[in-house]
């Protein structure tokens, strides 16, 4: 579990909420289920034009994401390539066949693979840098349709309004219902708003963030595979794979990878 995320949603839905009191109003005040309906799945069938409906679908599960706390195993990745690296020096790169099996990295798998295999290093960091390329396009694609979301929200919400201010328009004789009837029309921009700030644009950012954060990670592998390839000392290949690590994150690794 995220608490980040979880300490962002409430807390700021908290401040929503005082700020609706402090104004004197109440939560059912904000509450009207025609517009809920327009605001939240109006844009999200607008989505389907944008692109393909197993994407949309599956928009759930990449929000999903950011209820949790990816785990990329930095640590153990550096430890794991140095491993290999003093293997490799030791017998040999086809020593380090045998080291496949245990590794549950497929990214690196494949690497490692080539490396065995006697792959050109171009065609190793081609390959490799391909599929990472492929990656960020598959994330850049479903972060877009995030992001279309938040766009089209506040649209639709304002969308809403003229329809409210319109059919309040057509009704001016009743004029006590002129106050209720304005406030129902502005209650579509500010779901529209709501979803968009509160809810679409936060978690775009967080996966933008996620997104980094696995991009680093696979930066490091291609150039431990490589390193592997060349036959780089150990100690050099550390000091390559620690300059991905903050350095906090540095430091608790450092002692064991460096010592004599």
């Amino acid at each position: 579990m995220n608490i980040a995320t979880i300490v962002g949603l409430f807390g700021s839905l908290g401040m929503v909420v005082f700020a609706i009191f402090m104004t004197g109003s109440t939560i059912l005040t904000f509450i009207d289920i025609p517009s809920i309906i327009l605001v939240v799945i109006c844009p999200f069938l607008m989505l389907f034009t944008f692109s393909s409906m197993r994407d949309v679908l599956g928009i759930f599960g990449i929000i999903n994401l950011t209820f949790k706390t990816p785990n990329f195993n930095e640590q153990g990745i550096i430890l794991k390539l140095m491993a290999m690296s003093e293997k490799a020096r030791r017998e040999g790169l086809l020593a380090l066949e045998e080291e496949l099996e245990d590794l549950d990295d497929e990214f690196m798998k494949k690497g490692m693979r080539l490396v065995v295999d006697g792959t050109d290093a171009e065609i190793i960091k081609t390959l490799m840098e391909n599929e990472l390329n492929q990656m960020q396009e598959r994330h850049i694609n479903k972060i877009g349709i995030i992001n279309m979301w938040g766009a089209l929200a506040p649209a639709v919400g304002m969308m809403g309004t003229v329809i409210g201010l319109i059919g309040m328009l057509r009704n001016l004789e009743d004029r006590a219902a002129l106050g209720p009837n304005m406030a129902i029309a502005l209650i579509t921009t500010f779901y529209g708003a709501l979803i968009a700030n509160y809810f679409m644009i936060p978690w775009s950012g967080k996966l933008k963030t996620y997104d980094a954060m696995e991009t680093k990670v696979r930066e490091m592998q291609i150039e431990g595979v490589l390193s592997i390839q060349a036959g780089d000392n150990p100690r050099i290949l550390a000091t390559k794979l620690l300059a991905y690590l903050d350095p906090q994150s540095r430091k608790a690794v450092e002692a064991e990878v460096l010592k004599d």
